[in-house]
């Protein structure tokens, strides 16, 4: 299962993929937020609560073919959250009167069908991801190290893959050790810094940012490489090593510079504020 987030005409909507249906579960109440324009994620909330005491009263089966599945939240944690798929929320629409209900249901299948696409075509994510960097004014510059740092990224968690690291918790922890080493916070730490919430933190990294995270990674993989490190305890050790290369770096370049490296700056929108998930 694998967690994203998209955004509709500036609201974020969570949703999972689950890769064995291929099938897109999107929360309920972020697409309720949409539709009713409720910028308070409390009050989505009790107007989906009502709408399915409804529906259950009237007999729909609407709300059956919801599940539920821990989806992020703004506090960092993953809570048990109402999804559904895109024909069941594509029908659930209708029970909303909202003259946001034709673009969303245009949105819903334009994402499904792009991620097919994407499964046939896995160069397809990539030119859509640089598209949305680009349409959110990143740098040309900015682009290729976000993208040349997802690369880095990609043959680590491949290593850690093939040489008994699971994927989830212990890919996680890995990572946040090989983060604090080089920057000296932990990934939550650096996120809080920034002011995010639900945000990918390396979209929201400077240049130097990028580049120091792509540096310690690189490090431990080629670090683990050279002895076969296998298992989480034993990748611990390189995550540390190749953290703390990057981290030397970082401190000669601050002691030149004078700036330090890990900054509170993101590239959040201004109105982003009023409608972060609460």
């Amino acid at each position: 299962m694998k967690n994203d987030l998209a955004i509709f005409e500036g609201y974020q909507i969570r949703r999972h993929f689950d890769e064995k249906t291929e099938t897109w579960w999107f929360s309920v109440v972020d697409i309720i937020r949409v539709l009713t324009q409720q910028a308070d994620y409390k009050l989505a909330q009790n107007y989906w609560k009502v709408l399915k005491h409804r529906l259950n009263k009237e007999g729909s089966q609407l709300v059956t073919n919801c599940n539920q599945l821990k989806m992020p939240a703004a506090d960092g944690k993953n809570y048990l959250a109402d999804v559904a798929t895109a024909e069941t929320l594509l029908r659930l629409i209708q029970s909303v009167p909202s003259p946001k209900a034709e673009p969303i249901k245009l949105w819903l299948a334009k994402v499904g069908y792009e991620r097919m696409q994407e499964l046939a075509d896995p160069a397809r994510a990539l030119a859509r991801a640089r598209e949305t960097w680009q349409q959110q004014g990143r740098s040309a510059k900015w682009i290729e190290q976000r993208m040349t740092g997802q690369e880095t990224r990609n043959k680590l968690t491949d290593y850690w893959a093939g040489h008994d690291v699971k994927k989830g918790d212990e890919f996680a922890i890995l990572t946040n050790i090989i983060h604090q080493e080089w920057a000296g916070v932990s990934e939550q730490s650096h996120k809080n810094l920034k002011a995010l919430k639900t945000e990918n933190l390396r979209d929201h990294m400077s240049e130097a940012e990028l580049i120091f995270t792509a540096l310690a990674e690189l490090s431990t993989r080629q670090i683990a490489e050279s002895v076969t490190a296998t298992g989480v305890a034993e990748n611990k050790v390189a995550a540390k090593t190749g953290g703390r290369i990057a981290k030397k770096a970082r401190l000669e370049l601050e002691a030149k510079t004078g700036r330090k490296v890990v900054t509170r700056e993101n590239y959040l929108p201004p109105s982003s504020t009023a409608r972060q998930i609460r």
